[in-house]
């Protein structure tokens, strides 16, 4: 039995949960509404205040989807009541970001400014104080989305492994590398 699948999901109050007949979870809480489509052999039970996510079989399949959907629906439940939040860091010298509503414009040794749309779901704010690195902050309820968008932000410059330029999630680590050793 899978140990994350066999787990109760909580519903803080104000947060419902339904199943309609195409098997969509729509969850409703103060941060707003989310849905999430969920395999049909997949039976989902609703008790008072807790979820119990069930499988028909113990198919390598029904094994692999049950663990899947009982974390997807955790995090959808999550999302709702308290949100997920994401801080990454621009390293480097020169490196600047600004944000004019869901509008980032970054500033990161390109010959041009990047300008990116955040999703209207999310919500985002920008720090620059002297001192210390500037810092983009990504709040939203969908975690997947949100994860989405900030592996974005970073693609745009990966920090490398020399000097550790680049744009970093807030806490992570940049393995170094050592530059050229001196000939003979």
């Amino acid at each position: 039995m899978s140990r994350i699948g066999k787990k109760l999901i909580e519903l803080p109050s104000g947060v419902t949960l339904t199943v309609g007949s195409d098997n969509m979870v729509t969850v409703k809480g103060p941060k707003g509404e989310l849905k999430q489509l969920v395999d049909r052999d997949i039976i989902i039970e609703i008790n008072e205040n807790t979820v119990e996510i069930k499988r028909p079989t113990d198919q390598i399949r029904h094994r692999a989807l049950h663990g899947l959907y009982r974390a997807l629906i955790s995090n959808l439940v999550v999302g709702v009541t308290t949100g997920f939040k994401k801080e990454l860091e621009l390293v480097g010298v020169g490196y600047k970001a600004a944000n004019q509503g869901n509008t980032l414009d970054l500033s990161l040794g390109y010959s041009h400014n990047i300008i990116f749309e955040i999703p209207a779901e999310l919500s985002l704010r920008t720090t620059q104080e002297k001192g210390d690195n500037p810092r983009i902050f990504l709040e939203g309820a969908d975690k997947q989305l949100l994860g989405q968008v900030a592996a974005k932000i970073r693609g745009l410059r990966k920090p490398e492994p020399y000097k550790g330029k680049g744009v970093k999630y807030k806490g992570e680590y940049i393995r170094r590398k050592a530059g050229k050793s001196a000939g003979k």
